[in-house]
């Protein structure tokens, strides 16, 4: 069965897969993926999208509500991950959502909406335009904190919340939506975009002493039997890495 029609889509993120019940994230999910400033939320989005193209065969589209693409591509390559060279080679693409804007020169490879056209519509538009132009099998929306504060009624959020993560399972690929957690501690507020999401993933640091604890944690996976238990993660030059097998002690 090759990586196209396979049930599963492995994120080849080192510890990841292990947890995921050896097999990765059932493929057309829409996983969120929770972490405080600093945790390595977009890293662990990247890592997901850069092992898939050069892995697995498997486009993907990033879609940026923050940080310049620029500046995705310069941080990125201290991991030594060329994503310049994979959008040239129409297997990464990225949509700039960002309020900073680029410059004419910097257009190529990118799919831009200006944020007074940021809705939706225009959002989905543009994600089906970046799906198509890559064939992708892999998308990101980094973070979707952004998404949810063009609408500040509570109730508009979560039907926008819903109606966006139902188009993107139709576009039949895997999703992975940031987002930045509320709350650092074990005890936490959940958000209500983790019980729309077929997945949930968290991202956690917090010192111990003089220590930084790093814990990775599975919250959800609808689907496959998961390891739940928080687990040690660390950022290294190579990415992020999870240590399936080790314990974090609160």
């Amino acid at each position: 069965m090759d990586n196209a029609t396979a049930s599963y889509v492995p994120t080849g993120i080192p510890g990841v897969d292990t947890i995921l019940a050896g097999k990765g994230i059932p493929r057309g999910h829409t996983v969120l993926v929770c972490g405080g400033p600093g945790s390595g939320k977009t890293t662990f989005a990247i890592q997901f999208l850069y092992i898939g193209t050069t892995q697995h065969d498997e486009s993907g589209v990033y879609v940026t509500l923050d940080e310049e693409p620029g500046d995705i591509r310069k941080n990125m390559l201290k991991y030594g991950w060329d994503l310049k060279k994979l959008e040239d080679e129409k297997k990464l693409v990225f949509i700039n959502v960002s309020p900073v804007r680029v410059t004419p020169m910097e257009r190529g490879g990118l799919i831009q909406i200006g944020m007074k056209e940021f809705r939706l519509i225009k959002l989905l538009e543009a994600i089906r335009q970046g799906v198509e132009e890559v064939d992708a099998k892999r998308i990101v929306v980094d973070p979707i904190t952004i998404f949810a504060l063009q609408y500040p009624n509570d109730v508009e959020r979560i039907y926008a919340m819903r109606d966006l993560m139902r188009e993107l399972r139709k576009t039949k690929c895997t999703n992975l939506l940031i987002s930045e957690l509320r709350g650092t501690g074990w005890e936490r507020e959940h958000q209500f975009e983790e019980y729309l999401a077929q997945g949930v993933i968290l991202l956690r640091t917090f010192l111990k002493g003089s220590r930084l604890v790093r814990a990775f944690q599975v919250e959800k996976m609808r689907g496959l039997a998961i390891d739940n238990q928080p687990r040690p993660y660390e950022i290294s030059a190579k990415g992020i890495e999870v240590y399936p097998n080790a314990t974090v002690y609160k």
